[in-house]
């Protein structure tokens, strides 16, 4: 297993780092490698400019200036993101990551002809976990359309790998949480994590982007 960890959360000591830190020590124990992407810490700018704008669809130029995150995501098999939710969607931060580096080419194919639509780009990716925090109840978040979740968990998916494994949980009522409620809740990550891990990688089509560009 080779997974690639979206971290994003801008204060160090925050629950969401407890969280990140189980998904690492897990993941270590299973054996697997992997690679951790700490937006904040690393200084990510997440605001498109006007150049990656107009460079978005020339290929290899819209990768130039997020080369390392485009190599990570061509490298992992495992998806995994850990963040708060924050006005129901993701932080501008996580949101800036997805709108920068899924690039045609490397997330997905663009239409090569009138009426069609994209293609997948990121085929080999065959596991997908998002472990969030909600201030929100379950209710509320579910009323509003929960579109953070939605994002990864439909938006995401649909150019990863056929049958791609996934796991989701979150932690409701983060403003009022107890440390009884945050220990359940990393037990709940431990347990769907782990089950993700143990899980059999589903037979994964090459990526079609990786293949065109050796044609």
């Amino acid at each position: 297993m080779r997974a690639l960890v979206i971290y994003c959360h801008p204060r160090e000591g925050s629950f969401n780092a407890a969280i990140r830190d189980l998904v690492l020590e897990r993941l270590r124990a299973a054996g697997a490698e992997i690679r951790l992407s700490d937006l904040y810490a690393r200084g990510f700018d997440p605001v498109m400019s006007a150049t990656d704008h107009e460079t978005y669809e020339q290929v290899p130029e819209n990768r130039r200036m997020i080369e390392e995150d485009c190599a990570n995501l061509e490298w992992c098999n495992t998806l995994i993101f850990v963040y708060p939710t924050w006005w129901y969607g993701l932080p501008a931060m996580l949101k800036g990551w997805l709108d920068r580096v899924l690039v045609p080419d490397v997330a997905f194919i663009m239409p090569r002809a009138d009426g069609e639509t994209i293609r997948p780009g990121l085929t080999h990716i065959g596991k997908l976990g998002v472990f969030t925090t909600c201030g929100a109840s379950w209710w509320l978040t579910t009323f509003v359309g929960a579109p953070g979740r939605r994002t990864l968990l439909r938006g995401l998916r649909l150019i990863l790998g056929k049958r791609v494994r996934t796991a989701f949980a979150a932690h409701y009522l983060m403003d009022s949480s107890t440390p009884e409620s945050r220990a359940k809740h990393l037990a709940r990550v431990r347990a769907r994590l782990d089950r993700l891990i143990a899980a059999p990688m589903p037979n994964l089509a090459p990526s079609p982007v990786m293949t065109e560009r050796q044609a």
